[in-house]
């Protein structure tokens, strides 16, 4: 895929057609998610610093979005996409309020539009298993990641096994460690400086 780019027979993630009432259903679900599990313990293992470029892909009601904007502060940037335009206004609105001036919105199931190698990480966070074209997103996404920036992962409905095996499928990524909350992995091509909690068998992969 090339900028952004490229043909789809079929949308790389579900639908993003949602009617007001479950709407209001998903929000409130992402709220609550997002008070039992406040978002900054997954963004503190990304290690997100100032002035870092980052996307959050999948966003949701955008409480990642949130906590990274305060991270990267205002020499930074935090693009926040979903394929549902609701979720992506209610990101918007959010960050207004919050006097946030460094969230963007982007409305996409695949393509974000963004320029090759301009992001220092990427969030993916409880999406992965809802994708119905993993292999499209996981290329648009190493396109856009610097070759020294990272993925932090998530995704309460996979196994471990599942999580190394979809994501370094393609040969795209590779597994750098493991923490209790989320997975990084880095472009395969990068240098991987660390191997913290992974499974023997995963090391120097």
């Amino acid at each position: 895929m090339s900028k952004g780019t490229g043909s789809r027979t079929r949308p790389a993630m579900a639908t993003g057609k949602t009617s007001g009432l479950d709407g209001a259903v998903e929000i409130l679900f992402f709220n609550t998610r997002n008070w039992l599990q406040p978002p900054r313990r997954n963004l503190e293992e990304a290690g997100l610093q100032p002035g870092w470029h980052v996307l959050d892909f999948g966003c949701g009601v955008g409480g990642h979005s949130i906590a990274a904007a305060r991270l990267v502060g205002e020499t930074g940037r935090v693009y926040a996409a979903d394929v549902k335009p609701l979720m992506v206004e209610q990101v918007r609105k959010r960050a207004a309020s919050r006097r946030l001036a460094n969230v963007t919105g982007i409305v996409t199931d695949c393509a974000t539009g963004l320029a090759d190698q301009s992001l220092d990480a990427i969030l993916l966070y409880d999406v992965f298993h809802d994708l119905e074209q993993p292999g499209q997103v996981m290329e648009e996404l190493v396109r856009v990641l610097k070759p020294e920036g990272i993925l932090s992962f998530s995704d309460h409905h996979l196994e471990d096994k599942q999580i190394i095996a979809g994501v370094t499928a393609g040969g795209r990524f590779r597994p750098v460690r493991r923490e209790r909350l989320t997975w990084t992995f880095a472009p395969a091509g990068a240098d991987v400086l660390s191997t913290v909690g992974l499974p023997e068998s995963e090391r120097g992969a």
